[in-house]
């Protein structure tokens, strides 16, 4: 699987026309993007960690194969992000959800040993407002104790309405194969429609 670094986008304007299905990453401010993104890409460093979390305002693009666009989003909830930061981020986010038919899959990344913060679900709610095709992603799961891991489902399953998720831990590479047949299916049934 071939990936490279594309783009950095920090307005609307810098986008280009859609050319292959966009799969776009939320989730708040070290819930493990980074390490998400390489061990689904198989790919020790492709996405770097930022020593200053909070700091990039832009959705990086990274192009699979010719298969799809990787975008990642800005984390959230970063409480030492200025006001007009935060401005920013939602402007950003804003105008990039409301494109119509622009966005193919929404993954949201849930941190399994916090379980869905404030600010995950104000994302979880807006995505079902907009109706965007959106999958709940639990991270970190190799930190769960396994005596803990019933009860951290049940409080998570509670706050997201019960919404099916999957589990994966960049460690152990746990959940990385459904995450890829999902984005399989999403990619070949696409083409089956055009």
């Amino acid at each position: 699987m071939e990936t490279k670094f594309l783009k950095s986008v920090f307005n609307m304007k810098q986008l280009d026309p859609k050319t292959l299905p966009e799969i776009l990453l939320v989730g708040r401010s070290n819930v493990g993007k980074s390490s998400f993104i390489n061990a689904l890409l198989n790919r020790k460093n492709i996405a770097r960690t930022s020593s200053t979390p909070g700091k990039t305002i832009s959705l990086n693009y990274f192009q699979v194969s010719d298969g799809y666009f990787l975008v990642d989003a800005p984390g959230y909830g970063y409480a030492k992000r200025s006001k007009a930061m935060q401005d920013d981020f939602l402007n950003l986010m804003n105008s990039y959800l409301s494109l119509p038919n622009r966005i193919d899959l929404v993954l949201l990344l849930i941190d399994f040993r916090v379980g869905p913060t404030e600010d995950d679900l104000v994302m979880l709610n807006y995505l079902l407002e907009r109706k965007l095709n959106f999958q709940i992603i639990l991270t970190k799961a190799d930190k769960v104790k396994m005596s803990e891991r019933v009860k951290k489902l049940r409080m998570i399953e509670e706050k997201t309405y019960g919404i099916p998720h999957i589990i994966t831990s960049a460690e152990t590479k746990m959940g990385y194969n459904k995450v890829n047949e999902l984005i399989k299916e999403l990619i070949t049934g696409g083409q089956n429609e055009k």
